[in-house]
């Protein structure tokens, strides 16, 4: 039994170190297979910067940037490195870096004004009148400028601002007019090309009285006594800016200034007051940038001067206020003849204001109108010479139509505000009627000058014809433009004011963009002009 025991561990001895043998063989074969790794050499490589070429050894493998950075150099954004940065580098290679800056300079220069020239009859032919004198503008150019190892490589244009706009030189050159001369009383004058001219004595004598170009149409009023004329000229196109300004100039001198009355913003109102000297009415808007691009303030303020513009007073006789019905459009203003009483229109009425209390007082329902656009429509007010009847438009409804203001009715009535009556006189005239009380004719008897649209269903888009009444709505008649000629385009016309002796008064419209003279008697009519850019009148 021992014996066999001893046999046994025998055995494991041995199959144990023929194991271990075993083991050590199989380690000898790998190791023999696999000969140890030989140790790897840096690379070198040269980086030329800045004038010089530095040398850098760098671990095999390496990119150009790990060169870049064992060399210490701190590249800036806009250096240029050959080869890029993410390359694998191989020995001796070559890697150039360029440096490059960036500079921005700023450069002046002129912008040199355009010179126009504008035909005009209303000089003598072969005259020439400079209106607007030409004055050069500024701009400024900002230029980028790429530097290559401190040498300029490339030069853009990085923005350009204009400080100051050129203005155009406008030279006024007469031509011959081909329209007879006629004999006018008192002062007539006229706004075309943005400039306002008079006519006195004659429609041959003509010279214009303001020539800045930029004369907007808003407020164009000659006052009582001919000697001044009051007018808005636009100060800016940017509708976050003023609209325009108030303006006065001495049409009796010739060498008169046209005086800045600092008053900005007028787009309904402005207007001498009756019998007052230099004083003047006035209403305001505030600028807005959507449509119709203001909002209006419906105040009123009287502004006395004197000759030089300087402000004797400023008094506000109406605090802004809503202006009822589509009163963001704004409230228009009519004086009576004496400058006793202020009319006042706007979309929902019509009344007078009431000095002492400083507020409007109502005389007349108006039906508003709906134009679903983004203008209202307000009815146009005229003073008889008396002072005693406001002519005015009426908006009536039209059975057909549920919604009275959506009604397309429209007539023209009067108000007479000793009885507090008021009287329709003529139906369905259109919207833009427009009446014009003539002075007193052979006493107390006057007329009245209305429009009467074509089609006065569709008067919003509708020309119109100039006709002529009694006071109480009587004996209407056309007087311009004949039958069959197009119509007129909606205006203010004026009547003459002091009519030359044994002549009937004349009636100055505008027609196809001309000033038109029609003879209220006879119907016959005059062209006085021929180049087509008038747009206001007026005659004191």
């Amino acid at each position: 039994m021992l014996s066999t025991t001893k046999s046994k561990l025998h055995q494991k001895r041995h199959w144990q170190q023929l194991f271990t043998l075993c083991v050590i063989g199989i380690l000898f074969i790998l190791v023999a297979c696999n000969p140890l790794t030989p140790t790897v050499e840096p690379i070198n490589s040269t980086i030329a910067i800045d004038g010089k070429s530095i040398e850098v050894k760098v671990p095999a493998g390496s990119t150009v940037a790990s060169a870049i950075r064992i060399a210490n150099i701190t590249l800036n954004n806009l250096d240029s490195v050959d080869p890029s940065l993410q390359t694998t580098l191989t020995d001796g290679m070559l890697i150039t870096v360029k440096r490059i800056r960036e500079e921005f300079i700023n450069e002046d220069q002129v912008i040199a004004f355009q010179r126009q020239t504008v035909k005009n009859e209303s000089l003598p032919e072969g005259q020439t009148l400079l209106i607007q004198a030409g004055v050069n503008g500024q701009q400024q150019i900002t230029y980028r400028i790429l530097y290559e190892d401190d040498q300029e490589k490339s030069r853009t244009v990085f923005k350009t601002i204009t400080i100051i706009e050129a203005v155009p030189e406008i030279v006024m050159v007469g031509v011959q007019t081909p329209y007879t001369v006629l004999p006018i009383g008192g002062t007539l004058a006229y706004l075309t090309s943005g400039n306002a001219w008079v006519m006195e004595e004659t429609t041959g004598n003509r010279r214009p009285v303001v020539t800045s170009g930029d004369l907007d149409g808003r407020v164009f009023s000659l006052s009582k006594d001919g000697e001044w004329l009051l007018y808005t000229r636009s100060t800016s196109k940017d509708a976050a800016d003023d609209i325009n300004s108030l303006w006065m100039v001495n049409i009796k001198q010739s060498d008169a200034k046209p005086v800045d009355l600092r008053v900005k913003n007028i787009i309904h109102f402005a207007d001498w007051v009756p019998g007052s000297g230099l004083t003047i009415s006035y209403s305001t808007v505030e600028p807005r940038t959507i449509a119709p691009g203001w909002q209006a303030n419906n105040d009123l303020f009287i502004l006395k001067v004197n000759a030089a513009g300087g402000v004797l007073s400023n008094e506000k006789v109406l605090e802004a206020n809503s202006g009822g019905i589509y009163g963001w459009w704004g409230t228009g203003f009519s004086w009576s003849k004496d400058g006793s009483l202020l009319a006042y229109s706007r979309p929902d009425s019509i009344g007078l204001l009431d000095f002492e209390k400083k507020e409007l007082v109502q005389l007349q329902e108006i039906i508003p109108y709906k134009t679903n656009a983004d203008w209202a429509w307000s009815p146009g007010i005229s003073w008889s010479p008396d002072s005693n009847i406001l002519y005015t438009t009426l908006h009536t409804p039209k059975a057909s139509i549920a919604d009275n203001e959506a009604s397309p009715l429209f007539d023209l009535g009067s108000y007479i505000v000793a009885s507090n009556q008021s009287i329709s006189l003529v139906p369905q005239t259109g919207m833009f009627v427009y009446p014009s009380a003539s002075p007193f004719q052979d006493g107390k008897r006057f007329s009245v000058a209305f429009l009467q649209s074509i089609f006065p269903e569709q008067s919003e888009t509708s020309r119109y014809k100039l006709m002529v009444m009694d006071r109480d709505g009587s004996n209407i008649r056309q007087v311009f433009p004949p039958e069959g000629s197009q119509g007129l385009d909606p205006q203010h016309v004026v009547w003459e004011s002091k009519p030359t002796e044994d002549a009937p008064r004349l009636i100055a419209c505008v027609y196809m963009g001309n000033l038109w003279l029609v003879n209220s008697i006879t119907f016959q009519a005059q062209q006085i002009t021929g180049d087509g850019s008038i747009s206001r009148l007026d005659w004191k």
